[in-house]
């Protein structure tokens, strides 16, 4: 079967080309952090942010990603994997395509994070630690799904009975129960901004 697959990436515009014409250095941001954190609502702000300033970026987020095309697997270790995969080969073609990715995923365990760093490459990958205590993500628990897993009605969950390996060196650790969601952003923007303009 490989013998008849002939990939033709050299004969397409590299990035570099399209770096040029979106007048930036593409990147794969990784924020990572228990469910309620506020990896999502910061993805979005910065998504915001980097477009106000002239970048051109792309959010891919954990739930948006699980009803599209990801919406296949469920969330034992073998599908969260595959999840973790597939979600970080199009961060690879959109960082190849001269985009910022900002991807918003718990990717549980330190494991995990290696995998995704490796598909994207480590020079790209960017791993952000959006950090809050258990009990405050508890409290803005807006889908219902820390009292569901309490309950026993989700098995796995991630803080619960399913652990979460915080990154032991992470370029940026956001405390998003010490920062506001504008401070939280406007750190990652600051420390990203050298690194992505041309």
């Amino acid at each position: 079967m490989a013998d008849n697959i002939h990939p033709i990436f050299d004969r397409l515009l590299q990035r570099s080309d399209r770096e040029q014409r979106l007048q930036q250095r593409s990147k794969v941001l990784w924020l990572t952090g228990l469910s309620g954190s506020g990896k999502s609502t910061i993805a979005q702000g910065l998504e915001r942010q980097l477009y106000n300033e002239g970048f051109f970026a792309q959010v891919l987020d954990g739930d948006n990603i699980r009803s599209g095309i990801n919406n296949n697997l469920g969330f034992g270790l073998d599908d969260r994997r595959e999840n973790i995969r597939r979600i970080a080969e199009i961060a690879k073609l959109y960082l190849h395509s001269g985009v910022i990715t900002l991807n918003s995923f718990i990717s549980p365990t330190r494991e995990i994070r290696d995998f995704a760093r490796t598909i994207v490459g480590p020079e790209d990958f960017i791993e952000i630690y959006v950090n809050a205590p258990l009990e405050v993500c508890e409290q803005r628990d807006v889908k219902g799904l820390y009292q569901k897993a309490r309950r026993g009605e989700i098995k796995g969950f991630t803080g619960i009975d399913s652990p979460y390996e915080a990154p032991e060196q992470p370029a940026l650790e956001i405390r998003t129960d010490q920062l506001s969601l504008e401070e939280s952003v406007a750190r990652i923007y600051a420390y990203l901004q050298p690194i992505i303009r041309r």
